[in-house]
């Protein structure tokens, strides 16, 4: 016999692609008495919702742990980068949640500056033993996808991500306040699905 032959490379493909499909969970699991940074701009913050309705308060509530909502409306990806060293300092969490650069989207500025200072977010996190969990934004064009970029970022930093997860929200007119924010059942929605993320991944 001189080699597998074609039918036995694709039978090896198909079992190594099985193989990588059950890799282990990408999150620690996350203590009881664990703090989760949620850290953005406005759809952090919950504008859109009435109080105790943005999505960290709905996170809390699903998972059982401290959510800090660390949110500020209008910040840039520059803004954050700036902010977000003395918040891990102050917070020390165990997880952040960075979910920014629409603004940056909406403003018209260098996508590459912005996946930049995202970059330095998840450094900045991860030099302090904080796990992130990346949260997609969506491009400036009508039912866009996210930006290229945070998947990219997921890719070069091995981040968790939640890709499509505001686009598809914004998407659903039923969930949003405006055009670029949600109501309190979009927040709800969105703190669902990153419940069930954080599930999945072995965080909880």
């Amino acid at each position: 016999m001189t080699g597998w032959g074609r039918s036995g490379r694709w039978l090896l493909a198909i079992v190594v692609l099985a193989l990588a499909g059950c890799g282990e969970p990408a999150l620690e699991p996350l203590p009881r008495d664990a703090t989760i940074l949620a850290f953005g701009d406005s759809l952090t913050e919950g504008v859109g919702a009435p109080d105790g309705a943005a999505y960290p308060a709905q996170l809390a509530r699903l998972t059982g742990r401290t959510v800090v909502n660390a949110g500020v409306a209008g910040e840039t990806t520059a803004d954050g980068l700036a902010r977000l060293p003395e918040t891990i300092e102050t917070q020390a969490p165990a997880l952040m949640i960075l979910l920014m650069g629409g603004n940056d989207v909406l403003r018209n500025q260098d996508l590459a500056e912005a996946k930049r200072n995202l970059a330095r977010m998840i450094e900045e996190a991860q030099a302090h033993d904080v796990a992130v969990v990346l949260v997609g934004v969506p491009e400036k064009s009508l039912f866009s996808q996210s930006a290229p970029l945070y998947e990219e970022l997921a890719e070069e930093h091995g981040v968790v991500l939640l890709d499509d997860l505001v686009a598809g929200l914004l998407r659903r007119p039923g969930y949003k306040a405006d055009a670029v924010h949600l109501n309190a059942d979009g927040y709800r929605a969105m703190a669902e699905r990153i419940a069930e993320v954080l599930r999945d991944e072995g965080a909880l």
